[in-house]
């Protein structure tokens, strides 16, 4: 039976893409979505699925594994978030391999997302899914359909597709590492944040403990790197940390925000800490890594040679790589101390 894989996130327009697939192309729809710490009930998302056409729909726990292979390795590599995190980018190389994984599990040769022509995720997971697996032809409904928006809509009440009309959570990506909001969405504002000014007037002192450039501890207290980010995305976010303004998203020709507690938070420890354990000449080398580093996150080509060999260097540095830095967090501001 002809089969294709879509990665599945629960909005209209993938939920549309499932019955449109399936006619256009006389197949079946195999469902991919990965929590990777997005917030959402995702029981609700696999049931949506199925309720739209698909014949199975897999849900994968995700977390982990992004914060192990994606997160650490970028922040090991200093991938600063200068104006965002690069959450969002970080997670498609890992939708792209699970995709892949699974459209080999399920035997089938095409694989399908929901991005739009414009958009710069297209380009990123695509780029991602040929380095992995040449052979499979990728599919874009949403750029092949030629419907508006409202049509999509329509298309969707045509068909009982359960899923909300296209609305402002459409255009918000999340996970662990960092929250993205687009276009009109931008007027649902920061969640993960206050605004400086309001944060407390008391700071607060955090401790960050690395052992090999990977951070272990906060405030003494011992705990997987996940619930880490986590802790450190409330208390940081409670005092205005992390919280990038407006701009605009070149590809998408759109408002985009964007807030990252954590990341701010561990990418401005980790940076101290290299600079305390290295040289002048070593900082220099580490700083232009950690720039290319962030442009092949962005531009989609995490499975490359360069990519490997940025990794290697960071490993070589790691056994240096232990040791304290405290910060201090004030209205918005992430200032070493220590």
């Amino acid at each position: 039976m002809n089969r294709i894989v879509l990665a599945y996130s629960g909005g209209i327009v993938t939920s549309v893409a499932i019955p449109w697939l399936a006619s256009n192309y006389e197949a079946e729809i195999v469902t991919v979505t990965l929590d990777l710490g997005q917030g959402i009930e995702l029981a609700d998302v696999r049931e949506r699925a199925l309720a739209a056409g698909a014949v199975r729909a897999h849900v994968i726990d995700a977390r982990d594994e992004f914060v192990r292979e994606y997160i650490l390795p970028a922040l090991q590599a200093g991938a600063l978030p200068i104006d965002r995190s690069l959450g969002t980018e970080l997670s498609r190389p890992l939708i792209a391999k699970r995709l892949a994984g699974m459209a080999k599990m399920e035997s089938a040769s095409r694989v399908a997302h929901g991005c739009l022509c414009s958009d710069e995720d297209r380009s990123r997971i695509e780029a991602a899914l040929a380095a992995l697996d040449p052979a499979l032809e990728i599919l874009a409904p949403a750029c092949q359909w030629g419907m508006s928006a409202e049509q999509v809509a329509q298309y969707a009440r045509d068909r009982r597709i359960p899923v909300a009309i296209a609305g402002p959570h459409d255009n918000v990506d999340a996970n662990v590492w960092g929250r993205s909001i687009y276009g009109d969405a931008a007027g649902l504002g920061y969640s993960l944040t206050r605004a400086g000014h309001d944060g407390p007037d008391e700071p607060a002192i955090m401790r960050i403990e690395f052992e090999r450039g990977v951070p272990v501890r906060t405030n003494g207290l011992e705990m997987p790197m996940i619930e880490l980010i986590e802790s450190l995305e409330t208390i940081a976010g409670t005092h205005g940390v992390g919280r990038f303004p407006g701009g605009m998203s070149p590809a998408r020709t759109e408002d985009v925000l964007a807030e990252s507690p954590a990341a701010v938070v561990l990418s401005t420890a980790h940076g101290a800490l290299a600079r305390r354990v290295g040289d002048g000449e070593l900082d220099g080398v580490r700083a232009g890594l950690g720039r290319t580093y962030s442009r092949l996150i962005e531009t989609g080509h995490w499975f490359t040679p360069l990519r490997e060999a940025i990794d290697g260097f960071a490993r070589a540095l790691a056994p240096r790589m232990t040791g304290t830095v405290t910060l201090k967090l004030l209205k918005g501001t992430c200032e070493v101390v220590s």
